[in-house]
Order: structure tokens, then sequence, then C-alpha cells
């Protein structure tokens, strides 16, 4: 992921000329639904379904989080009467976030790399604000940031079906699900495609098992409840037939103002294929004899990740 080298990230100060300060704020997305590893252990609807990471289930994070990050912002700047500048940042530029978040007391880096709260636990979105004033910093100079409570548990190291996790603190993102399921534009390496299992859409599976997470708080923003289509559809388990005869059009009706354009129609179409591939259909049940017949239409695709997928996901289901 090129970005991720972008010298701004190491440089501040080139984000915003004169920037004295940086305000990180974070935002609760944990909806009151079941984790992925508790719906994989509930599996047995009779139909085979997919899992969404749960930030990707509403309105897309992007334009929440920069509305309250500007509204924030713009009250400041009411309250402040001293001329200065600012620019925030909601997961949409060069910013070392959880750095930032570090440093300022909000939790530690944990063994999974992310942000850990010991009352939060990891389902928050963070946010910054650079600004040309000069704040009192959360944490004094002498102070430390929060102490790394992660101690002996390898419970996100040891759950990650890919072995993303080269060692504690250190992941591969080349092997990581949420990348091969959204950045990853080529077809998805044939040794992970078991591993990946039902997700179709990034992976919450070191974070279900975090003991931090047990017992985290639930928000109550409408914007991140699973975005719902019928009776029958939405993006809370969906049903990965649905996803994977999904047109293009659809995808793009379906999915406007969500994060999960990010993968592209193709890419969800795919691995919609590798989950299909990867679910307990009943042999000669109805919902099996259609997908082979869907998956057998895929294969002829010209999207050749498309296609490649759906002829694996035959091998695997016939």
């Amino acid at each position: 992921m090129g970005y991720l080298a972008d010298p701004k990230r190491r440089e501040p100060e080139r984000v915003l000329e004169g920037a004295r300060s940086v305000i990180v704020c974070a935002l609760n997305y944990n909806t009151e639904h079941s984790y992925s590893n508790e719906a994989a252990a509930a599996e047995g609807s009779g139909e085979a379904r997919g899992w969404i990471s749960r930030y990707a289930w509403g309105r897309d994070y992007h334009e929440v989080l920069w509305e309250r990050l500007n509204a924030f912002a713009g009250a400041l700047s009411e309250r402040v009467p001293e001329p200065h500048q600012f620019r925030a940042y909601a997961d949409t530029g060069p910013v070392a976030e959880r750095l930032f978040a570090k440093y300022a007391g909000l939790g530690w880096l944990g063994k999974n790399t992310l942000l850990l709260n010991e009352k939060m636990g990891s389902w928050f979105f963070l946010g910054v604000i650079f600004t040309t004033l000069e704040l009192t910093p959360s944490l004094a100079r002498e102070e430390m940031p929060p102490a790394d409570l992660c101690g002996n548990c390898r419970q996100c190291l040891d759950a990650c079906p890919t072995g993303a996790f080269v060692e504690p603190y250190v992941m591969d993102a080349r092997r990581c699900i949420s990348y091969l399921t959204i950045e990853l534009r080529d077809s998805v390496p044939e040794e992970f495609r078991e591993a990946m299992g039902s997700n179709v859409y990034g992976c919450d599976i070191c974070q279900d098992v975090c003991p931090y997470n047990r017992d985290a708080p639930v928000t109550n923003i409408p914007d991140f409840e699973p975005r719902r289509f019928s009776a029958n559809e939405s993006l809370f388990e969906p049903r990965l037939e649905w996803l994977a005869g999904m047109s293009e059009g659809e995808f793009r009706e379906k999915f406007r103002g969500s994060a999960m354009k990010r993968t592209k129609w193709r890419g969800l179409v795919r691995n919609a294929c590798i989950a299909l591939g990867n679910a307990r259909l009943e042999r000669g049940s109805a919902e099996q004899l259609r997908i082979v017949e869907l998956l057998g239409k895929l294969a002829e695709s010209s999207e050749n990740a498309i296609a490649e997928s759906a002829r694996w996901a035959l091998w695997r289901i016939q």
C-alpha cells in the first residue's frame, strides 16, 4: 500500500504549515450485534452467509467522523478568538493516527497492532485535527503514555487464520484478510483462500477474541447499525448467494455512501465466490444446485479474478 510511504506520515508539520497541536478523537462504532466468532459458532441457518467487518455495516465512517471532527473544530473556533487554522482527517490522509492517539493518552498499541483502551477495547475510529493553536497537552511532558496491558496474552496472534502476525506487534499486511478482501485488486493467492473462511469484506477476528473487547461499550449512533435492504437482506451476515449474484449496477446503488465501495464490485464478487467455496453446503440441496449454477456463470466472467475464484469454488463444493 504505497500511500503508507507518504513522508507526511513522518513529518506532521508538512500536513498543516504552522501546526502546533494535534487533537485526537475516538468514536465508538460497536453496535449491539454478535461478533464474527460467535456468529460462526451459531452456524446452521441452512443458508451460506458471509461476514462483513463491523466498521462497514452502516454509513461510511469517513463521512460520519469527518462531519463530527469539523463540527468540533468549528465549535472550538467559536470559543477561541485567537486567529488560527485547522485541518481534520478522518482516515482520509497521510496521518499516523494510532501514534498520535497513544501519545495523547488514549491507549497502547496492542499485539494485533491496533490501539487498545482498557475500558473501550478497540471498537473505535480515530480522527485527528491539526491546528495552529498552542493547546495544553493531555499528557504532561514527564508523563508516559498508557502502559501496555497485553501481558502474556496471545489470543489475537493465535486466532489469525492466515498467520498475518509475524510476531507480537508486527503484522504482514499482505497476509491480512482485510488487505486480501479490500486492497488487493488481483486474484487472492490460493494459499489464503480456505483460511479466509466466510469473510467477504475485512476481518474482525483479532478484535473479536481480544479480552478488552468482551465488555466494550455499545454505541447508540444509528449510522453504524447494519444497513438493511429488505426483510431478508442486510450487511449483518449477508447471504453469499445474494452477494455473488449482484450486478455491478446493483453494487453501485446498494453501496452508495458505504465504506464497502473501497473493494469495488469485482472485489466483492470475487470474495463472495471464495466464501462460497468455503461454505458447508448440503450436497444436492436446492441452495447448492443454485450456487453451482451461479458459480458456473461467474466462471465465464471477463473479470479474471472473479472467473478464477468461481472455478476454485466450484472445485471445492461439487
